[in-house]
């Protein structure tokens, strides 16, 4: 039993709108004119936001069924600067399978990046007797595109409901960068330890851009949290960081006055005691407290202390956690904001 569109949409979550395209069904992150903002940002300075609009983070499949058989098959185009990709599946809330293109064991210390063609993936999976619980972790490195999700013959699929949404901004670590599962972001863990949907909106290199917050979602967010900071530390000066953070967070005060919202300084990083940039890395934190005193929905979440400050614990051994490092990282987290759900 093939699943249609239209059963596909409602057991979708982390897709803003969702499209049947002559390749596929299409799952997408951001409205048509933050994608448009994206591609004029990128065509005008060779950047590859645009491609990273269409990765598919944060976007799962999450349904009850009493199938015995669970069928995936699709195909993936790259939607980050790393190559490899998990589709996760989880059973009862217990990690079942995935479909993976890499081998832990021989993956290089650094993750390094290398061409990505375009991968087709197609698997059968023996899910078990009885009514279950299936959930399905789409990449947060690749843009997906669902040829078919099936069930067998006459068997029940039934979407599960979220009261609550989560907006997260960001840039690399907030897409996902370099948790090899996607299961294992730090976004992903959050929004199910709170009960809320995640709506991701991280982009790999970037940094507070206020025309982003200024395009309103057709939906309230109970939570927003907003991650940024490293890239403006490493590439902006002073003036142009100050005034795009503060007009990032008046644009969603503007347009989110009732939602809470958490501000998470940057994470640690092995340069961050460079003394070549406009100001000492702990003083982004600093910068983003002066500038949300006056709105009352803001809470500054100091992260630099949220991963561990060992190599082993990120990815490329500097900056993005690895799932290790986003295991610390979710539960600090949880723990400074859990006082103000």
């Amino acid at each position: 039993m093939k699943i249609d569109l239209n059963k596909i949409k409602e057991i979708t979550k982390g897709a803003v709108r969702i499209t049947e395209e002559n390749n596929g069904v299409h799952f997408y992150r951001f409205t048509k004119e933050q994608e448009e903002m994206y591609k004029e940002f990128s065509d005008k300075h060779l950047a590859d936001f645009y491609k990273k609009s269409f990765a598919t983070a944060g976007v799962k499949l999450l349904f009850k069924t009493n199938s015995k058989t669970l069928n995936l098959k699709g195909h993936l185009f790259s939607g980050s600067s790393r190559f490899y990709y998990s589709i996760d599946i989880f059973i009862n809330g217990i990690f079942f399978d995935c479909i993976k293109n890499f081998d832990e064991s021989v993956l290089p210390d650094n993750y390094s990046a290398e061409p990505f063609p375009v991968d087709r993936f197609s698997k059968s999976f023996e899910i078990g007797e009885g009514d279950k619980t299936v959930c399905i972790y789409l990449p947060w490195s690749m843009c997906t595109v669902l040829d078919e999700l099936s069930l067998d013959d006459c068997s029940f699929i039934k979407p599960i409901k979220t009261n609550e949404k989560l907006l997260v901004f960001g840039d690399s670590i907030t897409q996902g960068y370099d948790s090899l599962y996607p299961s294992n972001r730090y976004a992903c863990k959050l929004a199910e330890m709170i009960g809320a949907e995640e709506i991701n909106k991280g982009i790999g290199g970037e940094m507070f851009r206020p025309d982003l917050a200024k395009i309103k979602e057709d939906f309230e967010p109970d939570y927003i949290t907003v991650a940024y900071g490293t890239n403006d530390w490493s590439s902006r000066n002073k003036d142009e960081f100050v005034s795009n953070c503060n007009n990032f967070f008046d644009a969603l005060y503007e347009n989110y006055p009732k939602s809470k919202i958490f501000a998470i300084s940057p994470v640690w990083r092995k340069d961050w005691e460079s003394n070549e940039k406009f100001c000492k890395f702990s003083e982004i934190e600093e910068y983003m407290k002066k500038v949300t005193e006056n709105l009352d929905n803001v809470t500054v979440i100091s992260g630099f202390e949220f991963v561990p400050h060992e190599e082993a614990c990120y990815g490329d051994l500097w900056l993005h956690p690895n799932d290790k490092g986003f295991e610390h990282y979710t539960q600090n987290l949880y723990e400074k904001i859990k006082k103000f759900l």
